[in-house]
């Protein structure tokens, strides 16, 4: 009876182990996926108008968020505030987190992003991070120029977020 017992402790403690250590094997380590379909690299977009960002995301298990941040790059990226930008205007900075929680696959199409007419022309850089459920992330980043210069850019159609 004795023997039973510790038999029965023995494979109580290995399944129990067993188990913790399988669900260790099998934990979310895949990075999420980002397609960055607009702006593109060396885009030039105008002061005063909203950016058109469409990207599409996708994970093997489930998404978490994205993250949208636009910083200047006046000085090759030493976040020094450039001494040449004309008078009155100021770097632009934006930062924005969106929700995908729960979803494996978004396709993203926004207008959220808003240049200000004070916006300093320049190179900038625009960054989106995505973070899946499991805390895994990914980056992707253009480099972007902003300008009064730039006939306005009309994109017709609505805004739209599709998911699944």
């Amino acid at each position: 009876m004795e023997r039973n017992i510790l038999f029965l402790a023995f494979s109580v403690f290995f399944t129990i182990f067993g188990a913790s250590c399988t669900d260790d094997n099998n934990a979310d380590t895949e990075k999420p996926v980002i397609m960055l379909d607009e702006p593109e690299n060396g885009d030039s977009l105008r002061i005063g108008d909203g950016v058109h960002f469409e990207a599409d995301f996708a994970d093997n298990e489930k998404l978490g968020s994205y993250l949208v941040e636009i910083h200047s790059n006046f000085d090759g990226h030493g976040h020094k505030v450039s001494s040449t930008r004309a008078e009155g205007t100021e770097p632009f900075f934006f930062k924005k987190s969106y929700d995908l929680e729960g979803l494996r696959n978004a396709h993203i199409h926004h207008h959220d992003i808003v240049i200000p007419e004070n916006a300093a022309p320049g190179a900038y850089h625009l960054v989106v991070y995505c973070t899946d459920a499991a805390g895994n992330q990914s980056m992707t980043a253009r480099d972007i120029f902003l300008s009064n210069e730039v006939e306005s850019h009309e994109h017709h159609g609505a805004d739209h977020d599709d998911a699944d």
